[in-house]
């Protein structure tokens, strides 16, 4: 219990409730996000409840929720909490050491994990998942994007703190999960709802 309360003291005392990415892209970046999370739940909406349309109505709702809530991790940066909290952790147990080992069986574990979710996402959504797959694809590239700056790898960091064009890698590597979310779920209320 110690060793937590030390943590969490550490991590606090490291980090505080800033903006996470106060500059247009950033925020276009957040706009991004709520009109994503806004279109999945039109989508929700529109769809039945029975048999594998109530499939796809939760798909939905769950894609909804997760991009409403990175909306708002995106300006809180809590995923920088969580790495000041596994840092205090590591230095305070004296693990820290072994960082980078660690980091590369994380890495490991997110590509297993990921394609696990994946097929086990696949088979939960078969039947529906020819509609919903380019909202699928995106949810994953956005949540591993999320837990890998999570991780806080150097190389990563370097990676996502460079530029291209102009604009940071961070943005150029965050923004397709979200549009491509988007653009599914306004086909799918486009093809639901023909005009």
């Amino acid at each position: 219990m110690d060793l937590l309360q030390s943590t969490l003291t550490c991590a606090f005392a490291r980090w505080s409730p800033a903006l996470g990415d106060n500059h247009p892209v950033g925020w276009f970046t957040v706009l991004v996000y709520l009109v994503a999370g806004l279109a999945s739940a039109r989508a929700a909406l529109g769809s039945g409840r029975e048999g594998p349309q109530g499939r796809e109505r939760r798909f939905w709702w769950i894609a909804a929720v997760i991009l409403l809530l990175l909306a708002v991790n995106k300006q809180l940066d809590l995923q920088s909490l969580l790495t000041m909290t596994a840092r205090c952790h590591a230095q305070l147990a004296g693990w820290y050491g072994k960082h980078r080992e660690l980091q590369r069986v994380f890495i490991w574990l997110v590509i297993g994990g990921g394609i696990g979710v994946l097929g086990l996402l696949a088979l939960m959504l078969r039947g529906i998942l020819a509609r919903i797959w380019p909202a699928l694809l995106g949810l994953c590239f956005v949540c591993g994007f999320v837990v890998i700056r999570a991780a806080s790898f150097h190389h990563m960091d370097d990676l996502i703190g460079s530029t291209m064009l102009g604009l940071r890698m961070n943005w150029i590597l965050e923004l397709p999960g979200p549009l491509l979310v988007l653009a599914a779920a306004w086909h799918r209320r486009r093809t639901a709802n023909p005009a």
